[in-house]
């Protein structure tokens, strides 16, 4: 099975992109998984479907998280993928 790709799409001074973006830091290495940071403004698409609900984590490019993210969650989004 592949590995999955994780984006976080995020915009500059965003406090709640830096919380997820640090939470994400500390638990996809543990699971052999990375992540790339996207700005949500980049493409039409995400900026029309997303606006202003930020942070949104895709995982293969179907969002699983948007707003905020606990640890707990995160490791269920990680690990249902396996």
């Amino acid at each position: 099975m592949a590995e999955a790709r994780f984006q976080l799409l995020s915009r500059p001074n965003c406090h709640l992109c830096e919380e997820m973006q640090k939470l994400l830091e500390q638990v996809l290495p543990r699971h052999g998984e990375e992540y790339v940071v996207e700005d949500v403004d980049s493409r039409p698409d995400w900026r029309q479907r997303f606006g202003e609900v930020i942070p949104v984590l895709l995982r293969d490019g179907r969002a699983v998280a948007k707003i905020g993210l606990n640890r707990r969650r995160l490791e269920r989004i990680v690990k249902k993928r396996r």
